[in-house]
């Protein structure tokens, strides 16, 4: 199966050394890294929460979202985190943590993450990376998620909420979360389709009283 989740940079390709691509969100790529190069930019950016960075074998994308990028992916963390409560389900959410490797040489900053509850004593990886995919053209997002070893990544993309799943070394597309299997993706995205987040959270909680 293609995974429309891939926006592949090959990084055995030849590319030009820096590109800019200007569609919904602002990213750059750049060739030739080197991992200094991307602890250096994380040490500059500070805690502020643009660019978004990635690297992956010597090529680091700089992502700055716009505002639909962050209405969506704040909107898609609100729902997940009221479906939890309203389902008693123990969840914490992480954020944009940075997660890294250097061993692996792969670094990523989901647009939203989440562990399972209890936590264990320091988790150095997410149980659920969420994605929101609003730009062609970036790094493969799954490549870097699977060194890294996050057990499962959500893309909202094209108004889809695509789910895939590590097996061993590859991820699975798969119909539900094995992490959240009573969280229907249809059900969110019926719910991201209202016009405002306040909307969104009544839709889902009217649909949640209709399922009891």
């Amino acid at each position: 199966m293609t995974l429309t989740a891939e926006r592949t940079v090959d990084s055995s390709a030849r590319r030009p050394a820096l590109r800019a691509m200007q569609a919904d969100d602002q990213l750059v790529v750049l060739d030739h890294a080197e991992w200094n190069d991307y602890e250096r930019l994380l040490e500059i950016r500070g805690e502020s929460a643009t660019p978004r960075l990635t690297f992956i074998d010597g090529v680091l994308e700089l992502m700055t979202p716009s505002r639909h990028h962050e209405f969506d992916k704040t909107t898609i963390g609100r729902l997940i985190e009221i479906w939890a409560l309203e389902m008693d389900v123990a969840l914490s959410g992480a954020g944009s943590w940075t997660i890294k490797s250097k061993l692996a040489q792969r670094g990523a900053e989901p647009d939203e993450c989440y562990l399972l509850e209890p936590l264990g004593d320091d988790p150095s990886r997410p149980d659920i990376a969420i994605e929101v995919v609003r730009s062609s053209g970036g790094l493969n997002k799954l490549e870097v998620y699977r060194a890294l070893g996050v057990p499962e990544v959500w893309f909202w993309q094209d108004r889809r909420l695509d789910v895939y799943g590590l097996d061993g070394d590859q991820y699975q597309s798969l119909e539900r979360s094995r992490k959240l299997p009573s969280l229907d993706p249809a059900l969110i995205e019926s719910c991201m389709t209202a016009p405002t987040q306040t909307e969104a959270i009544q839709q889902l909680r009217r649909s949640l009283t209709a399922a009891r």
